[in-house]
C-alpha cells in the first residue's frame, strides 16, 4: 500500500513548526495528538495505556462498534494490568444512538473517580459524547475509530443535540487515536462513503471562509486553509481508490480526515470545515430527531448538502461580481461534477436518496443559516432574497 511520504505524526510536527513560525501575526494552537494510522494500529493501545500508568479505563461503545473493534481492545487490554469498565451506549427508540442529553447523562453516571481513562469506540457520535464527558469530568479520553465516516475524531468540539437543537459546545481532543487500517477496511462502504463526503463538503466550506473572513471579518488562517485544501485534493485524486474500498483508498479517506480535524485544532475553531452545508446538514438532523426517524449519516447529508450549494454559490460570483469576496466561489466544482464524485465513492448525490420529506429542502435552505452565527454565501443569499 502506497502512503504519504511522511507519517501524520511527521507531518503534525511540520505544521507545528509552520504555525511557530506565523504565531505572531496569527493565534495557533499546538498540536500534541498521537495518533497511529496503519495496519494493527490498535495493537499499540495497550503499551500506550501502560505508558501513562492509566490502572482503570473505561470502554464505551455501542452495539455495532462492539463487534467491529470493542471486543478486540477488550482482550488487548486484558493482556495488561489495567482495570477495565464497559458501557454500552443505549439506542433511542428509533434505533439510533444520538449524542443528546440522555446519552450524555448515561455515561456520566458510569464514569467513577477512579477512571483514569474513556476509550471512545465508534465514528462520529460515540466521540462527540466520551468528548463532552472527558471534558467535563477532566478525564482523557483515546480514541479508536471504527469507520472512516468523519472528520471529527480529532476535533475539540462536540456537536451535541439539547432540546432538540444541534449546537457545538467546546470540549476536548483525543490523547491518542488508533487508527487501525485491519478495522476500517472491514466498515461498511456507505461510512467510507459518508467520510469522503465530509471530506467533499470542504469544496463549499474553504470558500464560505473566504466569505466569512471578508464579509464578517471573522478570524482566518492560511496555514489551516491549506491543510484542508490539501486533505480535499487527496480524497478527490484517489475516488476511485477509496471506491474500491482497498487498504490504499482508506488509508488515504482517513488520513485525509485526520489531517482536516486537525487543521480544526489548529485554528481553534471549525470554520475551515463547516459551512452552509454544514448547517444544512445539522437542520435536517434536527428535523429527523424532531419527527421520530432514523438518523441517516453525517457525512452522506455534508455531500449532498454541498453538492446542492455548488451551483447557488458559482452563480453569486457570476451575478455579483461587484461583491468582491464572492470570488471565492469561482474555483469550487459544478453541482455535477461533486454529484459524479460522490456517486463514484458509493454515496448518495442527489436529495432525494436521502428520503427525506421533499420540503425539508426548501426548509433547510431558508432557516440553515440561522443555526451558527457564522457569514456564509447561505446567509447572504437569504438575506438578499436571493434563494
Amino acid at each position: 500500500m502506497k502512503q504519504p511520504s511522511l507519517s501524520i505524526n511527521e507531518q503534525i510536527t511540520m505544521w507545528n513548526q509552520k504555525a511557530a513560525l506565523l504565531a505572531g501575526n496569527q493565534s495557533f494552537e499546538t498540536i500534541g495528538i498521537q495518533i497511529e494510522l496503519e495496519a494493527g494500529a490498535i495493537r499499540k493501545l495497550p503499551a500506550y495505556i501502560h505508558r501513562e500508568r492509566y490502572q482503570q479505563v473505561m470502554v464505551v461503545y455501542d452495539t455495532y462498534t462492539y463487534e467491529a473493534a470493542g471486543r478486540q481492545t477488550i482482550d488487548l487490554l486484558q493482556s495488561i494490568d489495567v482495570g477495565i469498565t464497559e458501557l454500552e451506549l443505549r439506542e433511542n427508540k428509533e434505533g439510533d444512538v444520538i449524542a443528546d442529553e440522555a446519552t450524555i447523562v448515561q455515561l456520566l453516571l458510569a464514569v467513577t473517580p477512579q477512571t483514569d481513562a474513556i476509550i471512545a469506540i465508534g465514528s462520529g457520535t460515540i466521540h462527540d459524547v466520551v468528548r463532552i464527558v472527558s471534558h467535563k469530568m477532566n478525564k482523557p479520553f483515546l480514541s479508536v475509530p471504527t469507520a472512516a465516516s468523519v472528520d471529527g475524531f480529532t476535533s475539540a468540539g462536540a456537536p451535541l443535540i439539547v432540546n432538540g437543537t444541534k449546537e457545538t459546545f467546546q470540549a476536548k481532543a483525543p490523547e491518542a487515536i488508533f487508527a487501525d487500517i485491519n478495522i476500517l477496511i472491514n466498515a461498511p462502504q456507505t461510512l467510507t462513503a459518508a467520510g469522503f463526503g465530509d471530506m467533499l463538503g470542504k469544496c463549499t466550506s474553504l470558500a464560505d471562509w473566504k466569505v466569512s473572513r471578508d464579509l464578517g471579518q471573522e478570524p482566518y488562517n492560511q496555514l489551516v486553509y491549506d491543510i484542508t485544501e490539501e486533505a480535499l485534493n487527496q480524497c478527490i485524486e484517489k475516488v476511485d481508490l477509496i471506491a474500491s474500498g482497498s487498504a490504499e483508498g482508506i488509508y488515504t479517506v482517513m488520513y485525509s480526515l485526520l489531517a482536516s480535524g486537525i487543521a480544526m485544532l489548529i485554528a481553534d475553531h471549525s470554520r475551515s470545515a463547516s459551512g452552509g452545508e454544514h448547517h444544512i446538514s445539522h437542520r435536517w438532523e434536527m428535523e429527523l430527531i424532531k419527527g421520530g426517524h432514523r438518523q441517516i449519516l453525517h457525512g452522506a447529508k455534508v455531500g449532498v448538502a454541498s453538492a446542492l450549494l455548488a451551483d447557488h454559490y458559482r452563480q453569486l460570483a457570476i451575478d455579483h461580481p461587484e461583491v468582491k469576496a464572492f470570488a471565492a466561489y469561482k474555483d469550487i466544482p459544478t453541482s455535477a461534477q461533486m454529484k459524479k464524485w460522490l456517486s463514484a465513492a458509493g454515496g448518495p448525490s442527489e436529495y432525494e436518496q436521502l428520503s427525506m420529506p421533499a420540503e425539508w429542502l426548501e426548509l433547510a435552505l431558508h432557516s440553515a443559516h440561522t443555526l451558527r452565527n457564522r457569514y456564509t454565501g447561505l446567509k447572504y443569499m437569504n438575506e438578499h432574497q436571493l434563494i
